[in-house]
């Protein structure tokens, strides 16, 4: 067994499960802190559209490719003493991105914050699973969890808001580090050491190829989105599934010869933990897909600042919050596969809604859209990771933790890279431009919505409307389409939920 729990008090475990909040908070935060940055940071970097989706997605992209063998690793060295080191390493890279010069040098300090990211995201996790042996008082601290990881990402675009309102886009990225230091010394007093006392040797090959598996796929589709599928596509996608694969079979390989897998396989063949990742990942990659822009939308067509945007995005924040308060409740009333199955039929509802809100006048209708939205996502990420956590014996928490974590990391990687790709080639599509143009200035202007403008901006009288208004158009009629089509993907995963999860309570 690891850690004995059951020793620690109960103010002394919910004292420790304040850290963890704050850790995942922070890491939820730094995932969509940036969405409203990314006008001000176009100016100042002068990134490309393929640029900006990197900037967005590379986070999340390196946590998917590396928490699998982070969770196992966690297993392996202890959990409080690998999430203390990786809160150090992300306080270091953060103070990189703040001050990045180009936005090749920011895509390099994103991809650096996603590796100590990896590092985090699993003990915060598998440490619940150690603390609260109890299932009914682990819900509801899984809940707490749940609430700061959704709460956590609706919260980054106010966070944003606020530090944009008064200083540079860097500091957003800056915050983080008092953050930081707030946490390792938390931690190292307050959590406990856990780890599996039998945990085997770490198998390399199984690590290269779990990551061999993750970003060679977000890659092969991110290009073919931007370029085409052609044979360079198909190529990378061949080695992404045959290397899935390879890693498969080489895990049932090694839990055959008892030499012990980096990943149990073996757990997909149990229907509420298959299905709670399969409906998780689905309704992460729709949401955040359609959320990455959203941001953009409301200060770049709605004209709010920065600070307003934040706030505007509260009503999903709010409602995902709220979620603490039901989850019993709906668990008890429709069982668990039931109520993971309402939860993303609110969302995918309140998405056609926010599709319909982003074309009316009055935001009064994108905030009542956007509170169905938050309320779903949190009820079935709650019950999502509730279950997987639950299929599994403490000491291999980390690795079952990793799992869940790497379908919503995976799901956010991909969501951003694919509805990402569509809301860009929708705009690149339908935009129609003026005539009187510079070439140079046509082709910045129909390459995104910020760069369309930035040149506006430098336009003389009617040519500079006519180009922000033809960009307007275009942006929002290609997001109001990336909606619709996140929300039939929720709706799919509410599906999954339904037929695949058991209904115990």
């Amino acid at each position: 067994m690891t850690a004995p729990a059951p020793l620690l008090s109960v103010r002394r475990r919910w004292a420790a499960l304040a850290v963890l909040v704050l850790a995942v908070g922070l890491l939820a935060i730094d995932g969509t802190v940036l969405y409203l940055a990314v006008p001000s940071l176009t100016r100042d970097l002068a990134p490309t559209a393929t640029q900006v989706l990197w900037i967005g997605d590379i986070y999340s992209l390196a946590i998917a490719g590396l928490l699998v063998t982070m969770g196992t690793l966690a297993d392996r060295i202890g959990r409080k003493k690998l999430l203390l080191i990786g809160a150090t390493a992300f306080g270091v890279a953060s103070a990189l991105a703040a001050f990045a010069p180009t936005a090749e040098v920011l895509i390099l300090a994103r991809l650096l914050l996603g590796v100590a990211g990896a590092t985090i995201m699993p003990s915060t996790l598998s440490l619940i699973r150690t603390l609260f042996p109890d299932a009914a008082e682990r819900s509801r601290a899984i809940a707490v969890w749940s609430a700061a990881a959704g709460g956590g990402a609706a919260v980054g675009p106010l966070v944003g808001g606020l530090l944009l309102e008064h200083f540079w886009w860097g500091s957003v990225f800056l915050v983080n580090v008092p953050v930081v230091l707030v946490l390792v010394i938390a931690g190292a007093v307050l959590l406990p050491e856990a780890k599996d006392p039998h945990p085997g040797r770490l198998d390399l090959l199984s690590v290269l190829l779990s990551f061999a598996a993750v970003m060679p796929l977000v890659w092969a589709i991110k290009h073919a989105a931007a370029e085409g599928v052609d044979l360079l596509a198909i190529g990378v996608l061949a080695l992404a599934v045959g290397s899935g694969v390879w890693f498969v079979r080489r895990q049932n390989r090694l839990a055959a010869d008892g030499r012990g897998p980096l990943l149990d396989v073996g757990l997909f063949k149990v229907p509420a933990f298959s299905g709670a990742v399969a409906a998780n990942l689905i309704a992460i990659f729709a949401l955040t897909g359609m959320l990455f822009f959203f941001s953009q939308y409301l200060q770049l067509v709605r004209g709010f600042s920065p600070l307003v945007a934040g706030v505007a995005e509260l009503p999903a924040t709010i409602a995902s919050i709220a979620v603490v308060v039901v989850v019993g409740w709906s668990l008890r009333r429709f069982g668990r596969g039931r109520a993971i199955a309402l939860g993303l039929a609110i969302t995918a509802l309140g998405m056609v809604g926010i599709a319909i809100a982003e074309g009316a006048e009055h935001y009064v209708w994108l905030a009542l859209a956007l509170v169905p939205a938050g309320l779903g996502v949190g009820l079935a990420m709650t019950l999502t990771t509730d279950a997987v956590v639950s299929a599994v014996p403490p000491a291999k928490a980390g690795g079952a933790s990793a799992i869940s974590e790497t379908a919503y990391e995976l799901g956010v990687a991909l969501g951003v890279a694919v509805l990402g790709s569509l809301v860009t080639l929708g705009y690149q599509s339908r935009v129609a431009l003026p005539d009187g143009l510079a070439p140079d200035d046509a082709a910045r202007a129909g390459d995104s919505l910020a760069s369309a403008v930035t040149v506006a901006g430098d336009q003389a009288g009617a040519v500079g409307s006519a180009v922000l208004e033809a960009a307007r158009e275009a942006f929002v009629a290609s997001l109001q389409t990336t909606c619709v089509v996140a929300a039939v993907l929720v709706a799919v995963a509410a599906v999954v939920a339904w037929r695949l999860i058991p209904n115990d309570r």
